[in-house]
């Protein structure tokens, strides 16, 4: 497992010198061609506001659903997504009952002056009345998630032979989307249906996806190169990465937007309730993606407009 989705230690990115950065540019390459996961320590986001993110989120979980009920939305809204309004296996085209979860769900909301896109893509984010802390400390939280991507996006240009700023110009007023999101324990009155996950197979959207998670018997599952699933890795000090379609198509399918789901709630701990924190970092609405050429890049897929490509995965997943 270790070999399958390797620890690499972002201290050498941010404080070393050219050889400690070209190492680390290494590592990502190797892991994303592999892989297309891996845990990163020494990433500079304080422990205590990850609990504090954590502890928030639980205190909106906790509330009764009739108030959680204020705050509800579709997929690709702002607020409370209820269970069963969201099914991640239909994006890839694999038919699943809705995922057994709940989101409260965030995202970019500095408006373009575009009308139509900021209605869709840069709304203003809805904070619940009954948890003030949730708005100083979430948004204190998104702001370190969109930087760290930003340095992940650096560092993913230099991995791949380019220069570390190739991707700023398709990343100055960015979509993303930051979901927190509520596993809860089995309900004894209405076991999981066949074929139905916490979130069901499916990859991600966008560019990178930065995940702060909790072990558990019904946690993340990785597919592999060989066709099989495994239990993801853990390390409470290090965040999960993987990359999305987007950076996939970019990279010409140098890099792998892997499969990945999370188990329903396994029989051996019916009680257990997981918590993750998963930042969705995309492009600019309009960025055009296209395939780079080889040597980096190995398939040339048609270009797509960033905000075009996530609608039609959006819409996908929504159950209606």
């Amino acid at each position: 497992m270790a070999a399958l989705v390797p620890v690499v230690d972002l201290a050498a990115w941010f404080d070393g010198d050219g050889a400690d950065r070209a190492a680390v540019a290494r590592q990502v390459d190797q892991a994303l061609r592999t892989s297309g996961f891996l845990l990163i320590t020494g990433h500079r986001v304080p422990a205590d506001l990850r609990a504090q993110t954590r502890a928030v989120a639980r205190e909106f979980f906790a509330l009764p659903a009739e108030v959680k009920a204020r705050y509800a939305i579709a997929v690709g809204g702002r607020g409370w997504i209820p269970p069963g309004a969201e099914a991640n296996g239909y994006a890839e085209g694999t038919p699943t009952p809705p995922d057994l979860k709940e989101s409260f769900s965030l995202a970019a909301e500095r408006p373009t002056g575009d009308a139509a896109i900021d209605a869709r893509w840069f709304r203003p984010n809805i904070w619940p009345a009954e948890v003030p802390r949730m708005q100083p400390v979430v948004s204190d939280y998104i702001g370190r998630m969109h930087a760290l991507s930003d340095e992940l996006m650096a560092l993913c240009a230099v991995a791949l032979g380019l220069d570390g700023s190739f991707f700023a110009p398709f990343l100055d007023h960015p979509t993303y989307g930051a979901n927190l999101n509520w596993y809860p324990p089995a309900d004894p009155g209405r076991p999981p249906e066949p074929g139905q996950y916490r979130i069901g197979p499916h990859t991600d959207f966008g560019t990178v996806t930065v995940l702060d998670r909790e072990p558990g018997l019904g946690g993340l599952q990785i597919y592999t190169l060989d066709g099989t699933w495994v239990n993801a890795p853990y390390d409470p000090a290090a965040l999960t990465v993987n990359i999305g379609d987007l950076l996939a198509r970019w990279t010409g399918d140098r890099w792998r937007s892997t499969r990945h789901r999370v188990l329903p709630p396994h029989e051996d701990a019916p009680d257990e309730d997981l918590l993750s924190l998963i930042f969705f970092y995309e492009a600019n609405h309009d960025a055009r993606i296209e395939s780079l050429p080889p040597p980096i890049g190995r398939t040339s897929f048609p270009p797509v407009v960033a905000h075009e490509y996530l609608r039609e995965k959006l819409d996908a997943i929504t159950v209606t």
